[in-house]
């Protein structure tokens, strides 16, 4: 589909305002962050490592229509598409990587300390998974459909003469571990309820945020007497500590994805959509995929400031 001046002008500007909300999102979360000790918990670690990633993804959606412009050859166009291949995956393992933390609080009672052993692991895998492929595509081409890096309308990406590429690569992994993370939700939600009773959760239960407040190993916290021992047989800790609230602590991760997926939804249509019927993506799907995709740090940010940490009383 040929887009005139005009639409392709509305693109970008669609695309750059929701950008720069999302750089406002990243900024305010690396403020906050270093700013209090009530946004300390496992998940606000996540997501601050998180947001340095997603500070590359919106700077290449900041770069917009400029991208595919300056021709698929260009230093532009190859650092955009290089970025919005690597980033926009990093962000999508990154919540998985949140779910997995509640998955081994609700399952496997670990603190928070035991959390943060994991996040290098987290930072070595995902930024492997996702660095690799990245960077190799810059060096992938054919006589006869050209570099895989192209011009896609909006932003320079996979091109559309490699589209298999596009699916193995990216919606593939992206819906792949977005399915993943819906069913790990479905699990913790079944053990959840089974388990309301026995959790007799009170605005007070909180996971603690420092080794003080709770062992470091991992080990479950109990209270006296075998009466209770079973009650208590959860991540939550000791009361009045500086923690985090364990219904935040399970609705930040979901929140974070709900952003997510409000994001990959709209692409993923247009997607299919242009696959379906090539050259007639409707323009409104268009304008859509240039604000939404652009605009999960801003979410994010909102995210991380709302869910904070208890204070210590």
């Amino acid at each position: 589909m040929m887009l005139s001046e005009y639409q392709l002008h509305q693109l970008s500007i669609a695309g750059r305002t929701s950008s720069a909300l999302s750089l406002l999102g990243v900024a305010t979360i690396f403020v906050t962050f270093c700013s209090s000790q009530n946004f300390r918990s496992p998940t606000h670690r996540i997501m601050l490592i998180n947001a340095f990633y997603n500070l590359f993804d919106f700077i290449a959606t900041m770069i917009s229509v400029s991208g595919p412009m300056a021709g698929n050859e260009s230093g532009l166009c190859r650092f955009q598409a290089f970025c919005l291949q690597m980033f926009p995956v990093a962000d999508v393992l990154w919540t998985l990587a949140m779910t997995i933390d509640v998955v081994l609080v609700v399952f496997y009672h670990y603190e928070p300390e035991a959390l943060r052993k994991l996040e290098k692991t987290y930072f070595g895998i995902i930024t492997t998974l996702t660095f690799v492929p990245a960077l190799a595509f810059l060096f992938v081409r054919s006589a006869e459909r050209g570099p895989l890096y192209g011009g896609v309308t909006f932003w320079c990406s996979i091109s559309p003469n490699w589209v298999l590429f596009r699916i193995i690569f990216y919606y593939g992994p992206i819906w792949l571990i977005i399915t993943l993370v819906f069913v790990l939700y479905l699990f913790i939600a079944h053990e959840i309820f089974k388990l309301r009773h026995e959790l007799m959760l009170t605005r007070n239960d909180c996971l603690a945020l420092s080794s003080t407040a709770s062992a470091s190993n991992g080990s479950i916290v109990r209270t006296q007497g075998d009466n209770d021992a079973k009650s208590f047989e959860t991540p939550i800790v000791r009361r009045h500590q500086s923690g985090v609230s364990l219904r935040k602590f399970l609705l930040m991760p979901f929140l974070f994805f709900l952003a997510l997926l409000t994001t990959w939804v709209a692409a993923t249509i247009n997607r299919i959509y242009a696959f379906r019927y090539p050259g007639q993506e409707p323009y409104g799907l268009m304008v859509s995929v240039a604000a939404l995709n652009s605009l999960r740090g801003f979410w994010n940010g909102i995210i991380f400031v709302t869910m904070r940490s208890k204070g210590r009383r």
